[in-house]
C-alpha cells in the first residue's frame, strides 16, 4: 500500500530534521562528541556562577558581572524576576551586570546581557554549539593539554538591536583534572539573593576578605591576556572581551575553563547496570526462568497431547486453584489472628 500525500509529507519532514546537526538548536550534554572522542559532561549540569569586576572604565562607573551558566538545560527565572532582572527564555548562559556610579555613592543599575542561548520565537538566534577536542586543536596553547572546547552563541547586546547591537558567545574550555570532579569552589545559583542577616553583623575583617577576594578576581588583568583567575575553583572565570573574528565583524567573548575528570578521554563511563541492584537482577532472572517454563510447558503440551486452553499450561490445574488457595490461606491467617486474641482456649468456670 502506497502512503498518503501527508504520509509522504511527514516522513520527508522526519528525514530533514534528521540531516540537520543536532548543535544547531541544542546539545545532549550527557554526550558530546569532538572528533570522534565523547564527553559525558552530564554531572556539571545545573546553574554555576563565576564573577567579574571591571574597574578601568575611564570614568566613574565600576561594572561587577555575575555570569550564570548550565550547559545542560536552559537557565529558569528566580521567583518575581523579569526582564529587568533576568535573561530572555532560552539562555543558557546569562550575565547580570550591576552598573555602579561612583559619583553618586555607588548608586546602581543592572542591565540583563543574553551570552548564549537558543531564542528562535524572539529573535530567530540560536545557541549554534561547536565542540572541539583541545589535542586537535591548531592553536599552540592547546599542545599538551586534554579536554574539549564548547562554544555557544546566540547572545546579544542589546538584545533587539539588529543594527548597532554587539553579538554575545561564550567559550568554556573543560579541561582534563583527574583530581577534580569539577565542582570545588562551586558557587550554584540558589536563587536565593536577600542578604543572610548574620552577615550583616561580620565584623572589618570580612570586609578586609572581600577586598582580598575582588583583589584575586583581577589578578587575570595583570597577568595579561588568556590567564585565568588565580583561585582553587575547578570553574574559573578566563576573560569578557569585545574580539574580532572576521572582517567587520565584532564579538564579545566570555571565556570560561571547567577543570573536571570528566573532560578526560579516559574518563569512565557510568556503568547504568550498577542502578539495579542485587534485588533487581534477582527478580528479573526469576520473571524469565517462570516465563520460559510456562512457554516451553505451553508448547509441550499442545504438540505431545493436543491440549487446548488452561490445559495448556503445565499444572493448570494448580494455576486455576491459586485464587481458592490464597482465599483459604487468608481465612486461616485471620482464624488464627482473632483466636490468639481469645482466653487461649480456656473455658470459663
Amino acid at each position: 500500500m502506497a502512503p498518503s500525500r501527508s504520509q509522504t509529507s511527514l516522513l520527508s519532514l522526519l528525514a530533514a530534521s534528521a540531516l540537520l546537526p543536532l548543535s544547531s538548536w541544542a546539545f545532549d550534554c550527557n554526550d558530546i562528541a569532538a572528533q570522534g572522542v565523547h564527553f559525558n559532561l552530564g554531572k556539571l549540569g545545573g546553574p554555576h556562577m563565576v564573577h567579574w569586576k571591571e574597574e578601568d572604565l575611564g570614568h566613574d562607573v565600576m561594572y561587577k558581572y555575575n555570569f550564570t551558566l548550565d550547559i545542560c538545560n536552559v537557565l529558569k527565572w528566580h521567583k518575581g524576576g523579569s526582564l529587568a532582572t533576568e535573561c530572555h527564555h532560552g539562555a543558557m548562559v546569562c550575565a547580570i551586570r550591576e552598573n555602579v556610579d561612583l559619583s553618586m555613592e555607588g548608586n546602581s543599575t543592572f542591565t540583563p546581557i543574553d551570552i548564549a542561548g537558543t531564542y528562535k520565537t524572539q529573535t530567530g538566534r540560536e545557541l549554534e554549539a561547536k565542540f572541539e577536542r583541545l589535542r586537535s586543536s591548531k592553536s599552540n596553547s592547546d599542545a599538551g593539554r586534554e579536554g574539549v572546547r564548547v562554544e555557544l552563541h546566540g547572545g546579544r547586546l542589546p538584545f533587539d538591536d539588529k543594527k548597532n547591537g554587539l553579538d554575545q558567545r561564550a567559550i568554556v574550555e573543560f579541561v582534563c583534572d583527574k583530581e577534580r570532579t569539577g565542582l570545588e569552589g562551586d558557587e550554584k545559583d540558589d536563587g536565593e539573593h536577600e542578604s543572610d542577616p548574620k552577615d550583616d553583623d561580620k565584623g572589618g575583617d570580612d570586609k578586609k576578605g572581600d577586598g582580598k577576594k575582588e583583589e584575586k578576581l583581577r589578578r587575570r588583568e595583570d597577568g595579561g591576556k588568556g590567564k585565568c583567575e588565580d583561585n582553587d575553583h575547578s570553574l574559573r572565570f578566563c576573560g569578557y572581551e569585545e574580539e574580532s573574528i572576521a572582517k567587520d565583524k565584532n564579538v564579545k567573548t566570555l571565556r570560561l575553563e571547567w577543570r573536571t575528570q570528566y573532560a578526560c578521554e579516559d574518563a569512565p563511563a557510568e556503568d547504568a547496570g550498577s542502578h539495579w541492584g542485587f534485588f533487581g537482577w534477582f527478580f528479573i532472572i526469576v520473571f524469565l526462568a517462570i516465563a520460559s517454563y510456562l512457554i516451553f510447558g505451553s508448547w509441550l503440551n499442545y504438540n505431545r497431547y493436543g491440549a487446548r486452553g488452561w490445559d495448556l499450561l503445565p499444572h493448570g490445574d494448580t494455576i486455576r486453584d491459586i485464587p481458592y488457595i490464597a482465599k483459604d490461606f487468608a481465612r486461616k491467617v485471620m482464624g488464627t489472628v482473632q483466636g490468639s486474641g481469645g482466653r487461649g482456649g480456656y473455658a470459663a468456670v
